[in-house]
């Protein structure tokens, strides 16, 4: 007598619900790593923007007129995650603003003198307890 061989639909099943479970875990993981990844876009633009402002106050001993294209402290152009503007910008200080469009809409952090990094919101299912924070978040938690 001869033996069929193959898999059995019980079998089948156990092994779509297995992927099925492994991909419920492993997706939202990647799409918050993702996301995680997006803002280091927003960062990056920001800390370029403390040493070009700072070099703009060296030269010039104050920082109204930075910010401007054709100085040595021009915003950075916006991305797809992040846009740059200067809404505080006096002959002592400066605020730079990274605020998050599309997919990092609800995303701003800022950064002002003496490296004073600061989130004043964040996206949608992460924590927003205790902003305005006196750092940049970088996880889902709320954590720096």
């Amino acid at each position: 007598m001869k033996r069929d061989s193959g898999f059995t639909l019980i079998e089948l099943m156990i092994v779509i619900a297995v992927i099925g479970i492994l991909a419920a875990i492993a997706l939202p993981n990647y799409n918050e790593y993702v996301l995680r990844s997006k803002i280091t876009d927003g960062l990056a633009g920001l800390s370029q923007m403390t040493t070009k402002l700072e070099q703009y106050f060296q030269d010039n001993r104050t920082y109204v007129g930075a910010c401007a294209a054709g100085t040595v402290a021009p915003l950075p152009p916006a991305s797809n995650n992040f846009t740059y503007t200067c809404p505080t910008l006096n002959a002592t200080t400066y605020i730079v603003l990274a605020t998050g469009v599309n997919q990092m809409a609800g995303f701003t952090y800022t950064i002002a003198p003496n490296n004073a990094q600061s989130t004043t919101g964040v996206g949608g299912g992460w924590s927003a307890a205790g902003l305005p924070k006196a750092c940049w978040v970088k996880n889902k938690g709320g954590g720096c």
